[in-house]
């Protein structure tokens, strides 16, 4: 891959970051291509102000990402219809999507140069909040679409529509629509299954059902789900990616299908995701 210019965004306030951009962005400069950082990386290198995020997809042919999925999930909201590689490097705890490990980073960017790379293609949700049959807001999700109660309030009851047919009205703390993507974030703890990122799949999780017969559900990636919180004394909210999103109103409806938009990952070198699952997960360890 022919590399003009990097986008180079990072975690805020990460020590690792001003231990690692300095070198990395002389590393991009001696090849001969533009490093474009953004401002939380900037701010450890004593350069003048980065780039905001949301310029850098549209300056750039592959964005370099420093920290943890937290990170990534925020730059991939501003990619918008230009699915600019990801280049995700590890510097958090978990990280499902940033699988490069600092060790590998060099190389991974020297395969990406030699046009060795692979590239994973993951799928995003699209989300519509309506309210009295106006579209009032429209996020984009890569793990998940959540709609929730606040900390303290009452179980709510969520009357779920997939393709226009009413499937059930669920009595929980909330309701978790996920990506393959995200079926390793919030919906695995709420105790949603493992789907491969290949599969085209949507997932719904009820968070702490009444009912022990509320379970979740895999569902075609092409459905359509609407979902309504029954509820009109107590705040609901949607969230997105666990980053963004609003308080709902009594009678607002959340509709999620499939995104026009992917995210395309440089898959780490020499490892498969069943590899991966086994080191995040530590799978067959005692």
């Amino acid at each position: 891959m022919k590399l003009h210019a990097v986008g180079v965004v990072s975690k805020p306030k990460k020590e690792d970051v001003c231990a690692v951009a300095p070198q990395l962005l002389d590393w991009l400069q001696q090849r001969g291509i533009k490093p474009v950082p953004d401002q939380e990386t900037t701010s450890c290198l004593g350069w003048k102000p980065g780039t905001p995020r949301e310029e850098i997809p549209a300056q750039v042919d592959l964005i370099i990402v420093l920290g943890g999925d937290g990170t990534l999930l925020a730059i991939a909201r501003h990619l918008g219809e230009r699915p600019v590689p990801l280049l995700a490097v590890n510097l958090g705890s978990l990280g499902f999507l940033t699988e490069i490990t600092l060790d590998e980073m060099y190389g991974a960017l020297e395969d990406v140069l030699a046009d060795r790379h692979r590239l994973d293609t993951r799928r995003m949700l699209e989300a519509e909040v309506a309210r009295r049959g106006e579209t009032i807001a429209r996020y984009h999700a890569l793990n998940d679409v959540v709609l929730h109660k606040a900390a303290l309030a009452r179980i709510v009851d969520f009357d779920v529509i997939i393709d226009r047919r009413f499937v059930s009205r669920i009595r929980a703390d909330g309701l978790i629509l996920s990506t393959p993507t995200g079926s390793t974030a919030y919906s695995l703890s709420a105790g949603g299954p493992i789907v491969l990122p290949s599969v085209a799949a949507m997932i719904l999780t009820p968070i702490a059902p009444h009912m022990l017969t509320n379970r979740p559900l895999v569902i075609p990636d092409d459905s359509v789900v609407e979902v309504q919180a029954q509820s009109s004394a107590e705040a609901v909210y949607v969230t997105v990616d666990g980053q963004v999103g609003e308080e709902l109103h009594s009678g607002d409806c959340v509709s999620t299908r499939k995104s026009g938009r992917v995210i395309r990952l440089v898959a780490a070198p020499r490892r498969d995701y069943f590899q991966v699952l086994r080191s995040k997960l530590r799978w067959g360890e005692r």
